[in-house]
């Protein structure tokens, strides 16, 4: 847990994501599309990748990924980002972080 705990506090906005995940690409392209540049951990790409779906999948994360973390925070997988988005959270959410400036 101190694994991902440490990775997810690197930038206001990280995502845990697989290359071959298509969702995990959906959730990317909407933070770059709201001007976010987070850091991205492609957990199948790294040398502890299982360890760390297993961490993620034990914080609630099923399917492990995608699963976002803003200001350090885990904030969920794509059904909750989304609605974040949709009502509007979202965008307050990354400000507060300072991955937003306007």
């Amino acid at each position: 847990m101190d694994s991902v705990a440490k990775l997810a506090s690197q930038k206001a906005v990280v995502i845990f994501s697989k290359s071959s995940c298509g969702m995990c690409h959906a959730i990317k392209r909407l933070f770059y599309e709201l001007g976010v540049g987070p850091a991205t951990f492609e957990v199948d790409e790294e040398p502890r990748g299982k360890e760390i779906e297993w961490c993620l999948m034990k914080l609630g994360c099923n399917p492990s990924v995608p699963a976002v973390f803003i200001g350090g925070n885990f904030v969920g997988a794509p059904n909750t980002v989304l609605t974040l988005h949709l009502n509007g959270s979202l965008k307050k959410m990354l400000r507060e972080a300072g991955a937003l400036w306007l």
